[in-house]
Formats: C-alpha cells, sequence, structure tokens
C-alpha cells in the first residue's frame, strides 16, 4: 500500500469514527450553542486530533529512523544500515537507501584504494630519487671534501670538517626521510622489524618511551595487510609527537579471535572534543582497503591519553603466496628496536644504500 493511502485511511478511519459518535451518540447541538455542548464538541475534536497524531506518528516512524540514519552515515564508518520497516513506499525506500549505501561504500573504498595506491608509488618514486640522485650527490660531494681536507693547511681543515659533518648530517636526513616514504625494512625484514626500526626512529628524533609488544603466534599476513598496519602504526606515532604532549608510548600487534589488533596508547593530553584531522581521516581510509576498522578512544590513563585501535578481521588476513612466514618475536622493549635500526644504520653508511639493505 502506498503512502498517500496509508494517510489518507488514517485520516478516513478517525473521521469515520467521529462521525459514528455524532449520529449514534445521545449529543445534539442546539441553536445557540450551549456551553456544554460547545465543551463536548471541543473534547471530541482534541480527541480526534490526538488519534490523528498517533498513527500519524506510527505509521512514520520508518522515515524518522531514516532520517536520522541519513545524519550520520559516515562512509569512513561502513556497515550501518537502517532496518527495514514499515510497509510499501517505506520500506522500499530504506532498502533504496541502504543499497545506495553499498554501492558508495564499494566506490569510495575502489577510488580510495587507487588513490593510495597511486601514492605508494609516488612515494617510491621520491624515494628512489632522493637516493639515486641526492643521495649519490651528497656522498661524492663527502668524498671530495674529505680528499680535500686530507690536502688543506690546519686552520682551513677545521673548516672543512665542520662542511663534512654538515653535509653528511644532510646525508642521513635524506635517508631519513627516504626510509619514511619507502619502507624498505617492511619489503625486505618482515612487518615486525619494520615496526622496531620505526619506533627507535621515533625514540631517536623525540622525547618518547616507546614499548613494543608484539605476539609471538600471528598469522601470515598479506602485503597490503602488513602495509596498512605499519602505515597507521607510523602516522599513529607521528600524531602522537606533535599533538599529544605525551611521555610514553605502547605499540601493540596481537592476534585476536576475530583477527588482529594494532594498538596504539600514549598517555598525552588526550583527543578531547577535537575534530578528526587529516591523520586519523587517512588511517580510515587505509583501513577501508582491507576492511579493517579504526578508533580512536580515551584511554585508561587517569591523567587521559588516547587509544588508537586498527581492528583487522579474520577475512582480511591472507595467506601469502611467499613461504617466509613474518618474523615474529616475544614480547620486547625499545633496546630491541635500537639494535635492529643500529645494524640497519651501520649498513647504510657502509653502503650508501638509503634502502635499510642488510
Amino acid at each position: 500500500m502506498s503512502l498517500f493511502w496509508r494517510i489518507f485511511l488514517l485520516n478516513a478511519a478517525v473521521l469515520f469514527a467521529a462521525t459514528a459518535l455524532l449520529l449514534l451518540g445521545p449529543v445534539t447541538i442546539s441553536a445557540p450553542v450551549l456551553l456544554t455542548e460547545a465543551l463536548i464538541m471541543a473534547l471530541g475534536l482534541a480527541a480526534m486530533l490526538v488519534a490523528n497524531a498517533a498513527l500519524l506518528r506510527i505509521g512514520l516512524s520508518p522515515l524518522q529512523r531514516l532520517t536520522r540514519a541519513m545524519t550520520t552515515t559516515d562512509l569512513l564508518r561502513p556497515g550501518r544500515r537502517p532496518a527495514v520497516s514499515g510497509h510499501g513506499e517505506i520500506a522500499e525506500l530504506i532498502m533504496t537507501f541502504n543499497t545506495m549505501l553499498d554501492r558508495l561504500e564499494a566506490e569510495r573504498a575502489a577510488s580510495s584504494g587507487r588513490a593510495l595506491s597511486a601514492q605508494e608509488a609516488e612515494r617510491r618514486r621520491i624515494a628512489q630519487e632522493l637516493h639515486d640522485e641526492i643521495g649519490q650527490t651528497l656522498t661524492a660531494v663527502l668524498l671530495e671534501l674529505k680528499r680535500v681536507a686530507d690536502r688543506a693547511p690546519a686552520p682551513l681543515r677545521a673548516e672543512l670538517h665542520h662542511v663534512q659533518e654538515t653535509t653528511r648530517g644532510s646525508l642521513d636526513e635524506i635517508r631519513r626521510i627516504a626510509r619514511r616514504l619507502r619502507p624498505g625494512v617492511l619489503e625486505e625484514l618482515g612487518l615486525i622489524s619494520a615496526l622496531k626500526a620505526l619506533t627507535n626512529e621515533i625514540t631517536t628524533h623525540s622525547r618518547l618511551s616507546v614499548r613494543c609488544g608484539f605476539d609471538s603466534e600471528l598469522p601470515p599476513l598479506g602485503e597490503d595487510v602488513e602495509l596498512v598496519l605499519y602505515r597507521v602504526a607510523q602516522e599513529g606515532l607521528t600524531n602522537i609527537v606533535r599533538h599529544a604532549d605525551a611521555h610514553r608510548v605502547e605499540l601493540a600487534l596481537r592476534r585476536t579471535p576475530s583477527g588482529v589488533e594494532l594498538l596504539l596508547r600514549d598517555d598525552g593530553k588526550g583527543i578531547g572534543t577535537a575534530t578528526e584531522g587529516a591523520g586519523i581521516l587517512g588511517m580510515r581510509e587505509r583501513a577501508l582497503l582491507i576492511g579493517a576498522e579504526v578508533s580512536v578512544e580515551r584511554g585508561p590513563e587517569p591523567g587521559g591519553g588516547t587509544d588508537v585501535r586498527l581492528r583487522v578481521p579474520i577475512s582480511a588476513v591472507l595467506d601469502t603466496t611467499d613461504e617466509d612466514e613474518t618474523d615474529t618475536t616475544g614480547t620486547t622493549d625499545t633496546a630491541d628496536a635500537a639494535d635492529t635500526a643500529d645494524r640497519l644504520d651501520r649498513a647504510d653508511r657502509f653502503n650508501g644504500d638509503g634502502d635499510n639493505r642488510p
């Protein structure tokens, strides 16, 4: 039955009941109208309006739920759908809205995937150019400066050594940028080693103390899943350094009954009522690529803090065709991360490679 006929029949039922009461009831209308008759008519009209409003409220309540769903729908939090209720056109409208959300979420996930794939390709290209062009040029400059400094007189040699250190610092900074753009450790040593190197870099360039905990029985993860986990951890740590004013951070990667969970917990000032910025929105975009979900909540710390959780469902935990399993060690601390990153840095200095080859 269409919405028009439902509303029409509801109003007709109220008017029919009122007419029947007037015809069959003992109430009469005299001329002029008496006060008691006017009161009875007013009460009858009020009862009619109340009954009509109640019936319309019941009939149109599915539309109100649909309106609330429309105003609260967020494509970065997929899967939320209003329940299909009502009859006729109302139920059809809710089903059409749900179908539209399915299509929009699929199209957004596809477009986000293309955009992020292009972004990763651009990151690799820029990192490669930094390594091949600027990195090699600065390495040649360092060698030339060393040759000139060895032949220069003592007063000039000190100044040349200072220029050497400045150039070496610039080369190290370029290598660090290249590593952030293209996580070579992730590609060559696996997710756990990449997360250790990441936390070591964060502690080296900030005052944060990072404690890591990785389950020893993580399932094999696909390349896309590993990349999303790494990028979310990288973005989360960067946000903590920039905005949280924290001193301690816990980074954990655990196996759960429903899949895998990445946890970032800090003791900072918390997100409070601030709106989500580009960093958190970027995390949600990446999570959508593998069907995962990012939640940002107040931490258990008495003074505040923030918990960022990335929950990867079991359906997204893919078995790779590569026979090598992800490197999983037991619960570790920052000292393990420092050992891994120091080994990689020594290899970088030995062969001039910015890709973290051991």
